[in-house]
């Protein structure tokens, strides 16, 4: 398969443990590298029952859907991609800060950068930081060598492997083929609901969310999470995850 249909990172590409879609394990990580304690990973238990979505603190900053990666999701991909440019933005001007995955199995802490570098959440990211310096050191370059940024950041690569190993089950093998990937969607100051994932061309945006709407509400739900679930095929390996208010 062509660099051009598959996005993911070639075979020998520096590899990362698979992150668990744990909300402690995200919380640690996140706080570790400078995120405030203001802000915590919640489990989202459903996105179709509002009863259980009333579990998360609201607003919800970011949202981080796990799904799988199978070849009716594939198809769309490449049918929604297909004539649209590769993403090179740079610069204050960028209504996003976007990172190309260029880390095997890296697509967990990718969700988790989207969530914190982005909107309001931003705002929580404690100064002169591992987190701070990186989100800066970032802003004024482009796509590729915001991705070399991030594979010769050690304070990265050791609260990923940190939490990592740290999961509920058996962390799979850095170089294993992992079929589950994260996608993040925020919503930035001007109302746009953005699609950040780091095998796609660029972000993406999926419209505009009211003044009393997050990532959570029935339009974010139904424009994110819920197309994914449509393409699923019958797969139910999906989860999610919110960073929102801290319970403590």
């Amino acid at each position: 398969m062509s660099a051009t249909t598959n996005p993911d990172p070639a075979p020998g590409s520096l590899a990362f443990v698979p992150l668990e879609a744990n909300p402690e394990l995200m919380t640690s990580l996140l706080h570790k590298l400078g995120l405030s304690k203001a802000l915590q990973v919640h489990d989202v238990y459903s996105i179709t029952e509002p009863e259980l979505l009333a579990f998360v603190p609201r607003p919800a900053l970011a949202l981080l859907l796990v799904f799988p990666v199978s070849a009716t999701y594939e198809s769309a991909r490449l049918a929604e991609d297909a004539g649209v440019p590769e993403y090179d933005g740079k610069g204050d001007a960028e209504p996003v800060l976007w990172f190309k995955q260029t880390i095997r199995n890296a697509c967990g802490l990718m969700g988790l950068l989207h969530a914190v570098a982005n909107g309001p959440a931003r705002n929580f990211v404690e100064p002169n930081t591992p987190l701070d310096n990186l989100i800066k050191a970032s802003v004024p370059l482009p796509p590729a060598e915001r991705s070399a940024l991030l594979e010769r950041t050690p304070e990265l690569a050791a609260a990923h492997h940190e939490a990592a190993s740290r999961g509920a089950t058996a962390a799979p093998d850095a170089q294993d083929d992992v079929d589950l990937h994260y996608v993040c969607f925020v919503k930035t100051e001007d109302g746009t609901l953005w699609e950040l994932d780091g095998r796609r061309k660029g972000p993406i945006a999926r419209g505009k969310l009211d003044d009393g709407e997050d990532v959570l509400s029935d339009k974010a739900l139904l424009w994110g999470p819920l197309k994914f679930l449509e393409r699923g095929g019958g797969d139910m390996r999906f989860s999610c995850v919110a960073l929102a208010g801290s319970l403590e």
